[in-house]
């Protein structure tokens, strides 16, 4: 595509208003230039909603790289032993065959967002009219004094799906009875899924059907509470009754260290040994929007809350974990609901599409035992200051369990929608 210069964008200025109004292909020689960075929940999202609703209109490339995307939301359920490894395994090849969008599989190292281009690994640019920016979550690894990227692949995080997963499902299965488990549970905010306290679900779950009743789990948590908090801690009592422990930083006071090699927690009330330690750090948006310059002091991404149009850079946008989205948890759902948004707003700057109010919405699903699902789930909209939450449900305790069994089936379903939404039919 050939690019508009800044003396014709000067001369285009000078022709007035009118002029302006006219969408970016109806200006320039060929199609507008989309380019997504990421190809998760948000990322493959944006990039089919763009391709299918504009049709032929507008060039769409997707940069991410892996081949294939395993998601976050339900590796727990993986970890558990309810679904393999491969059912949370997606191509990309449906969006590259059926809707014409192109897949670069590699890094995109940097933005140069005056130039409108990203820069692969390889060298190679690529150019944009429109970026949306969905790299997800980066660890602050020494957020957990002791802990660094060596240390995870003797205490896994499992925070990014694929060979963490693996790993963290491989020392779970390994764990033999009258061995400990300690989860080093993460600060807000956090991407989930996958929960922290749905994971310790599932590793009780797998110790309970093993019959290993000498096996105990520890979480510190630096937070002193957590969501779902009610709902976990009745099924925990009711499913795995004295399995499970639960420190807040009142309790434990304080993380000191990590230390991989003795598998010991230091904090200041005691020395947790483990056999299996997971430890979550914090998390920041993913290094490239931080590099670009599109995150602030809190290590996220502001953005519009009507169009999730990056409030530093008209010309970008940012979604899914990576960005500050008000009310909205960082969830696959959310990035999902996001995306939707995005694509709207780019399809009205480059062809002039309508551009309908923001609405949003989330919900998250968690799995204490068999068929003894929950969740909590809002709806919300743009304001001026951030997205609002409008409406909320959660779980009740006492509930029925014909109704736990109907939410974790209707979790089921919500799998199969989602991923189809995402990745297409």
């Amino acid at each position: 595509m050939t690019q508009i210069s800044r003396r014709t964008f000067g001369l285009f200025a000078g022709a007035g208003a009118a002029s302006l109004a006219l969408p970016l292909y109806a200006r320039a020689q060929g199609k507008p230039k989309v380019v997504i960075i990421g190809g998760g929940a948000g990322g493959a999202t944006a990039a089919r909603y763009i391709a299918k609703d504009a049709g032929d209109a507008i060039d769409v490339t997707l940069i991410e790289a892996n081949a294939t995307y395993t998601t976050c939301f339900f590796s727990n359920l993986y970890l558990g032993g309810y679904r393999t490894f491969e059912s949370i395994t997606h191509s990309y090849d449906k969006l590259a065959s059926n809707y014409g969008i192109t897949v670069v599989n590699g890094y995109a190292q940097t933005i140069d967002r005056e130039a409108k281009t990203v820069t692969m690994a390889d060298g190679s640019k690529v150019d944009y009219d429109r970026l949306i920016v969905a790299p997800g979550i980066d660890l602050i690894w020494d957020s957990v004094p002791g802990y660094s990227e060596e240390a995870a692949e003797v205490m896994p995080h499992s925070w990014k799906a694929g060979p963490q997963t693996k790993l963290l499902k491989a020392k779970l299965d390994a764990i033999e009875n009258g061995q400990q488990i300690v989860m080093v549970a993460p600060p807000n905010p956090y991407r989930c899924p996958p929960g922290p306290y749905e994971r310790v679900s599932m590793f009780a779950h797998v110790l309970k059907e093993k019959g290993f009743t000498d096996s105990k789990i520890t979480i510190i948590d630096p937070k002193s509470k957590f969501s779902k908090q009610a709902l976990f801690q009745e099924g925990w009592d009711k499913h795995y009754p004295g399995m499970i422990e639960w420190y807040g930083p009142d309790v434990h006071g304080g993380i000191a260290s990590v230390d991989p090699a003795s598998g010991q927690v230091e904090t200041d009330l005691d020395t947790f040994q483990g056999d299996l330690v997971n430890v979550i750090p914090a998390q920041k948006a993913g290094m490239i929007a931080a590099s670009a310059g599109l995150a602030n002091e809190s290590g996220f991404c502001a953005i519009d809350p009507y169009s999730m149009r990056s409030r530093v850079d008209d010309n970008v946008f940012v979604i899914g974990d990576a960005c500050i989205a008000g009310d909205m948890p960082k969830s696959g759902f959310s990035a999902n609901s996001q995306a939707k948004v995005a694509a709207m707003a780019v399809r009205g700057d480059l062809i002039g599409s309508k551009v309908f109010p923001a609405k949003y919405s989330n919900t998250c699903w968690s799995l204490i035992e068999s068929n003894d699902g929950v969740k909590v789930g809002a709806q919300y909209a743009a304001t001026d200051e951030k997205i609002a939450s409008t409406s909320k449900f959660i779980s009740q305790t006492g509930e029925d369990s014909g109704v736990r069994q109907e939410t974790y089936e209707e979790s089921v379903g919500w799998y199969k929608g989602i991923t189809t939404d995402i990745f297409g039919a």
